[in-house]
């Protein structure tokens, strides 16, 4: 399904109708024919649909009404964007299972209390990730003054991109998840740590570092990023 925005004709158009799909790039809109694309069933694709559906299954069977009701109420303060740069509001639902699939993917506990506090936490503008061929890591550095570092249920998750020839600007993925930094209220993480690389890499190829933060009430931050050339 196509989301189109109209005003004197078709304005902007994201998605698929019939055997067209519809985007945008740096150089501006543009239409191609659709593909199915191949769905190989890997282990990560397979293990992040079943967290998709436990957390399904969950909010049916476990959550409370207070629960749902809770999650309602913080999704509904959260405006995010579509595909066409509108403001829109997901659900209860929506929110609870965008919150807690990257939690269950690092194995850390699922939150079903929804979140009193009725904003997304900030983003970390220290984050950089570089990555080295000798030792096969990846080290993160990190703001230790954020809220999570002193949260035990706070993480940090972190996932590396595949590593692209040198010379290329923008990096889109694919991504594998390569760990996550835990917060301690007794003894919190120093930055860096360090990650084993989820791709091989080799010096000189460029490759991009995410993370999102995960606070201890369930509240996640958007992705935020950092790109550089493998060091030796």
């Amino acid at each position: 399904m196509a989301l189109i925005q109209m005003g004197g004709g078709i304005l902007d158009a994201r998605g698929s109708i019939g055997g067209q799909v519809f985007s945008r790039n740096r150089f501006g809109n543009y239409i191609r024919a659709r593909t199915t694309p191949v769905n190989p069933a890997s282990s990560r694709q397979n293990a992040v649909r079943t967290a998709i559906q436990s957390l399904s299954q969950r909010w049916a069977n476990v959550l409370t009404a207070a629960q749902r009701a809770a999650w309602e109420v913080y999704a509904s303060a959260i405006s995010r964007q579509n595909k066409l740069g509108a403001a829109i509001k997901l659900t209860g639902f929506n929110m609870y299972v965008r919150s807690n699939t990257p939690r269950v993917q690092a194995g850390a506990t699922v939150i079903d209390a929804g979140p009193t506090t009725l904003t997304l936490p900030p983003a970390d503008t220290v984050f950089a990730g570089t990555v080295d061929e000798t030792n096969q890591e990846i080290s993160v550095a990190f703001d230790t003054d954020l809220d999570w570092v002193d949260q035990d249920n706070g993480h940090m998750l972190v996932y590396m991109s595949e590593p692209k020839s040198a010379g290329v600007s923008f990096i889109g993925g694919p991504w594998r998840y390569a760990g996550k930094i835990t917060g301690d209220s007794t003894t919190p993480p120093t930055s860096p740590q360090t990650f084993s690389v989820p791709f091989p890499v080799a010096q000189g190829q460029v490759v991009a570092v995410r993370a999102r933060i995960s606070e201890e009430d369930g509240r996640l931050t958007d992705l935020f990023r950092s790109q550089s050339t493998v060091a030796a």
